[in-house]
């Protein structure tokens, strides 16, 4: 499970968990999945990066695919301290899938996030997503994901990325499987998205009369020739280390898993911060 959640919650989709102990026979791939997921999670990470206020949601989604490796998902979100809407936003997405060679697969995607007006979310600015990984597994599984956002911006995100999945036993003789699957992740690119951000947070925040945080500027700022190099220029964003601990069964999974991402020199959000962040998730697959 490489990436988390809108960007973030759409490489999550695409990833949708196989249900390791029984469901990646070839009989299994040669079916047609429909797999339906909830989540909760105590923030929005963007590439490890995250928005000033705490973003705390809970989320539905649907990934349906087929046996020649085409697949459809789609994701409603609700965050929880938004009293004003029953949805905060919801993306589609397609993608394909497919092997290289017995060890390398290759998955290539497109998602559209629908983001309400004035939307509080750090990469509201590309609501489009262009995503292209490659996946090597030997006893760990190394991967490159690179992303293209573009809506009212357009950024670049490249991320490494190395796993390892470790059977902790089963509970009732084989007939499950738990399993703890430490990721670690290095993520680069531009920030043209947090220009968009810092306008439409001032301008909610005046609407709402709230004076701007510190470490927020103006959007004079965000015109800048140094505050547009340091956005446009591709940057070293986030180390991110992720540990999930799942339960998994022939056709469902619970998992909660931590991460923790150290921003880079150059984040917009926070130079050299660490960001934590929390998700419980269960899937099940029909």
């Amino acid at each position: 499970m490489g990436k988390y959640i809108l960007t973030f919650f759409m490489a999550w989709l695409c990833s949708m968990p196989a249900f390791s102990q029984t469901d990646t026979t070839t009989e299994d791939n040669k079916k047609v999945t429909l797999t339906i997921g909830a989540v909760y999670a105590n923030d929005v990470s963007y590439y490890g990066l995250k928005a000033e206020e705490r973003m705390p949601y809970i989320a539905a989604s649907a990934s349906l695919r087929l046996p020649f490796g085409l697949y459809f998902t789609g994701t409603g979100y609700r965050l929880l301290n938004d009293s004003g809407r029953v949805v905060s936003a919801s993306s589609a997405g397609i993608g394909f899938a497919f092997n290289l060679s017995k060890k390398l697969t290759a998955d290539l995607s497109y998602s559209h996030t629908f983001f309400p007006e004035h939307s509080p979310f750090l990469q509201a600015a590309n609501p489009d997503n262009a995503s292209a990984s490659l996946k090597y597994e030997y006893w760990m599984t190394t991967g490159v994901n690179a992303d293209y956002h573009f809506g009212k911006q357009q950024d670049v995100f490249v991320t490494l990325s190395t796993e390892k999945q470790i059977n902790l036993g089963s509970l009732f003789k084989g007939k499950d499987l738990i399993t703890l699957t430490p990721l670690i992740e290095v993520t680069g690119g531009t920030q043209r998205f947090y220009q968009t951000y810092v306008r439409e947070k001032l301008l909610r925040d005046s609407l709402l009369g709230i004076l701007p945080l510190p470490g927020i500027g103006n959007p004079a700022d965000t015109e800048s020739g140094s505050a547009i190099s340091t956005t446009t220029q591709f940057n070293l964003l986030s180390y991110n280390l992720r540990v999930p601990l799942a339960y998994n069964r022939s056709h469902y999974m619970i998992e909660a898993a931590c991460q923790l991402s150290v921003l880079g020199p150059k984040a917009e959000t926070g130079a050299g911060k660490l960001n934590s962040f929390f998700n419980f998730s269960v899937y099940y697959q029909f």
